[in-house]
C-alpha cells in the first residue's frame, strides 16, 4: 500500500504576537523587533520560546497589556522602518537613474543617434543644470544624481539591446493574440552594400483594430536570389515561431527574385507545405511606376535634366542663376531617374522658371535651342500636367482632351495661350493615356480581384448588391462556405440595428462575430491586406540615417534593435527592464 504524501501546513501570523512577543512581519518574514532576527515558521511555540528564552527581562521591565510594553513595541517598529529605509533609498535613486537611462537610450535609438550621443546628453544635462537650478535649494541633489546617470557608450548599447528584447516580446504577444494578418517585404542595400530585407507585419484583432510593425531585418550577406530570400525569411518565421495559419496575404516589390513564376519568392512560399494559401499582390506604387514609364518622355526629360544638371552642377553657376531670382522664389530641383513619382514636382518647376532658365542660358553663352522649339514645349507642358495629377490618373483625363476640356491641364491651357499659333495635336496626347491606362488595368488585375469584395467590406448595405455573385467571390478566395456566406450577407442588410450604425467609422467592430462569423473574418482578411511596401520604403530611410558612414561597422543586431525602436509604436517597460536588472551608479 502506497502512504499518501503528507501535506505542508501552513502558519499565519497572528497580529496579538506582536505585543505579546515583539515580532512582526516583514517582506514574508517573522522577524523579531529587539533582535531581529527571523523565524523560518511563523508559530506560537517557536515565537514564544524565542522570547523567553533571549528576551525574557522585556516580560519584566514591560508588563504585559500595559501602555509601556504597547510604547516600547511602536518605538522598536518605528526603529526598524528607519533603518529599512537607509537601504531603501540609495536603492530607489538607483533605480530612478537607471529608468532614466533607459528612457535616454530609448530616445536616442528613436532618433537615429549614436550610442556615444549618450555621455554628450549627460555633459549638456549638467552644463545647463549648472544655471538653471543656480536658486534650487537642493541644486547639489539635483547635479549629482545627473552624475549618476549612466549613459556610456557601452551602458547605451546594452539598454538598447534590452528594450528592443522588450518591444519584441510585446510584438509577439498581439502576433498571438490577433486574429489574422499580412506581412510586407522589401530589400535594399546599405552604406556597406549589405543586402537588408525588412519584413513588416500589419495585425488585425477582433475589435477591429490594426497594428503595423517591423517583423524583422534580415541581412542577406551572398546572393539575393528568390530561394536566398525564402530560406532567410522562412528561418526568421521559425525563430519567432509565428503562426503561419493566420497569414493572409504578403506583398512585395516587383523584382524577379520576388515574384518569378518558377523560382520567385512568392512562388516559393505557396509551394511550401507550411504556408497557408494566401494573397500576393505586387506593390501598388512600384505597378504605377512602371506602368506609367509607358509614356514617351525622353525626349522632354532628357533636355530638361542635362539644363538643370548644368546650372545646380556648378556651385557659381547655382549662385548666379537665384541672383535672377526674385526674392522668395524656389529653385531648381534635382532629379534622379528612380524617384519617378517626383517627376510631377522637377517638371512644374522647370517650367515654372523656364523665362529665367532662357535668360540665365543666354547670358552664359549656353546653347538652348531646343527649348525654345514649339512642339517640345507643348510636350512638357502636357507631361508636367500628367505626372503632376498622376495618381488621381482616370478616364476623365482622356474624356477631357478628347472635348479639348483643359481644366485638369493648366500647363497645357497656359502654353496654348502664349502660343496661340500652335496647332496641337491632342490625338497624340490622348493615345499617350490610353497607353497608360491599358497598363494599369494589366498590371492592378491582383487588385481587380478583390474589388468587389472591399466595396461590400466598405459599405455592405449597397442596394445592387447581387449576394449571389458577392458570396461566390469571398468563397472562391477565402475558402469559406458559399450558403452560409449568402445567408449571413442577407440576414446582415436586414439587420436595423447595424444599419443604424452603417456609416460610423470601423463598422465591422459592432457586427457580432457570433452572428456573422463568416462574413466577419472576411473583413478581417480585408483589413490585414497591404496595398503596397509603403512601410519598408519609410524604414529604408531610417536605416541610412542609424547606419551611416561614421557608423558603417554597426553590427546587423544592434542595427535592428535601434531600428525596431526607431520604426515601433510600443513602448518599452521600463518597470519591468529595471526591476528585471541590478541597479548600478555611474563610475
Amino acid at each position: 500500500m502506497s502512504s499518501k504524501p503528507k501535506k505542508s501546513k501552513t502558519y499565519h501570523f497572528n497580529e496579538e504576537w506582536e505585543l505579546d512577543y515583539f515580532f512582526t512581519m516583514v517582506n514574508d518574514k517573522c522577524r523579531c523587533l529587539i533582535c531581529l532576527t527571523s523565524i523560518a515558521i511563523a508559530k506560537k511555540g517557536n515565537l514564544e520560546r524565542h522570547f523567553l528564552a533571549l528576551h525574557n527581562k522585556y516580560q519584566t521591565d514591560y508588563p504585559p497589556n500595559s501602555e509601556l510594553r504597547k510604547h516600547k513595541v511602536r518605538g522598536l517598529k518605528t526603529q526598524l522602518t528607519n533603518q529599512q529605509n537607509v537601504f531603501k533609498k540609495p536603492m530607489l535613486k538607483s533605480q530612478a537613474v537607471t529608468t532614466a537611462s533607459f528612457k535616454v537610450s530609448y530616445l536616442l535609438a528613436k532618433n537615429c543617434k549614436t550610442f556615444s550621443d549618450g555621455e554628450f546628453v549627460k555633459e549638456i544635462f549638467l552644463e545647463m543644470s549648472d544655471s538653471l537650478f543656480n536658486d534650487f535649494k537642493n541644486k547639489s541633489e539635483i547635479i549629482a544624481a545627473i552624475q549618476d546617470l549612466q549613459l556610456s557608450r557601452n551602458t547605451v548599447m546594452r539598454r538598447i539591446e534590452k528594450m528592443s528584447g522588450n518591444v519584441k516580446e510585446q510584438l509577439y504577444n498581439d502576433i498571438n493574440r490577433c486574429s489574422c494578418f499580412s506581412l510586407q517585404c522589401d530589400e535594399s542595400t546599405d552604406i556597406s552594400d549589405t543586402a537588408q530585407l525588412l519584413v513588416f507585419i500589419r495585425m488585425v484583432f477582433k475589435d477591429f483594430t490594426c497594428k503595423e510593425e517591423l517583423l524583422g531585418m534580415i541581412s542577406l550577406k551572398e546572393r539575393t536570389r528568390g530561394v536566398d530570400i525564402f530560406k532567410a525569411f522562412k528561418n526568421l518565421l521559425n525563430d519567432l515561431k509565428v503562426p503561419l495559419f493566420k497569414l493572409v496575404s504578403i506583398t512585395t516589390d516587383g523584382a524577379a527574385a520576388m515574384i518569378g513564376r518558377i523560382n520567385g519568392f512568392i512562388t516559393l512560399c505557396q509551394n511550401e507545405d507550411k504556408f497557408p494559401a494566401f494573397l500576393s499582390y505586387h506593390c501598388i506604387i512600384h505597378q504605377q511606376v512602371l506602368a506609367s514609364k509607358r509614356l514617351n518622355t525622353k525626349e522632354v526629360m532628357d533636355i530638361a535634366f542635362k539644363i538643370v544638371n548644368s546650372i545646380r552642377g556648378s556651385s557659381l553657376k547655382r549662385r548666379l542663376f537665384q541672383l535672377q531670382l526674385d526674392e522668395g522664389q524656389p529653385e531648381l530641383l534635382l532629379h534622379t531617374d528612380v524617384r519617378w513619382l517626383s517627376r510631377g514636382k522637377f517638371l512644374q518647376r522647370f517650367r515654372d522658371l523656364l523665362p529665367e532658365i532662357i535668360d540665365f542660358l543666354h547670358e552664359q553663352g549656353g546653347k538652348c535651342e531646343n527649348i525654345n522649339d514649339e512642339t517640345w514645349l507643348s510636350d512638357l507642358a502636357f507631361l508636367t500636367d500628367f505626372t503632376s495629377i498622376l495618381s488621381h490618373l482616370n478616364l476623365e483625363l482622356q474624356e477631357d482632351l478628347q472635348q479639348n476640356n483643359l481644366n485638369h491641364f493648366p500647363n497645357m491651357a497656359d502654353n496654348i495661350q502664349k502660343h496661340k499659333n500652335i496647332n496641337y495635336k491632342i490625338d497624340k496626347y490622348i493615345t499617350e493615356i490610353q497607353k497608360v491606362i491599358e497598363d494599369f488595368e494589366i498590371r492592378f488585375q491582383d487588385f481587380e480581384k478583390i474589388k468587389e469584395i472591399v466595396e461590400f467590406i466598405s459599405f455592405p448595405f449597397k442596394k445592387d448588391l447581387s449576394v449571389k455573385c458577392i458570396s461566390q467571390k469571398i468563397s472562391d478566395i477565402f475558402h469559406m462556405e458559399q450558403k452560409a456566406l449568402e445567408n449571413e450577407i442577407i440576414i446582415l442588410q436586414t439587420d436595423l440595428i447595424l444599419q443604424a450604425r452603417k456609416f460610423e467609422e470601423n463598422f465591422w467592430k459592432y457586427v457580432k462575430r457570433e452572428k456573422y462569423p463568416s462574413i466577419t473574418k472576411c473583413s478581417e482578411y480585408i483589413y490585414s491586406c497591404f496595398r503596397s511596401t509603403y512601410l519598408c520604403e519609410s524604414a529604408f530611410s531610417y536605416l541610412k540615417l542609424t547606419k551611416t558612414k561614421q557608423r558603417s561597422v554597426l553590427t546587423d543586431s544592434h542595427t535592428e534593435d535601434s531600428l525596431l525602436l526607431s520604426l515601433s509604436g510600443y513602448t518599452p517597460n521600463y518597470d519591468f527592464l529595471v526591476r528585471d536588472m541590478q541597479t548600478q551608479s555611474s563610475h
